[in-house]
């Protein structure tokens, strides 16, 4: 089993940045796939951004792109998600993921964290 942990989220106002973590327990997470999703009031989860299992391929959703930046320390069984240039659009609850693939689908995933809030003021 693989238990994950949300931390760093928190209320910035539009333009300002925010550093995700989400740490690994139970089993190393260095042979996995990780992903940050978020779900916003009366929304479905969405994806915004995965990794390979060693960092050497990342993916976002176009809403991101060019704003976020994920990243891993498998030393460390940690996953890091930089949020720049943050936009009221960015609130939600964000949430990390683990699968033994790669993939950008909610359904995929087989470990979650609990999440943490971002909100982004105007």
């Amino acid at each position: 089993q693989v238990q994950l942990v949300e931390s760093g989220g928190g209320l910035v106002q539009a333009g300002g940045s925010l550093r995700l973590s989400c740490a690994a327990s139970g089993r190393t997470v260095g042979n996995y796939a990780m992903a940050w999703f978020r779900q916003a009031p009366g929304k479905e989860r969405e994806f915004v951004a995965a990794i390979n299992w060693n960092g050497g391929y990342a993916n976002y959703a176009d809403s991101v792109k060019g704003r976020f930046t994920i990243s891993r320390d498998n030393a460390k069984n940690t996953m890091y998600l930089q949020m720049n240039s943050l936009q009221p659009e960015d609130t939600a609850v964000y949430y990390c993921a683990a699968h033994q693939m790669y993939s950008r689908r909610v359904s995929e995933y087989d470990y979650w964290g609990q999440g943490t809030q971002v909100t982004v003021s105007s």
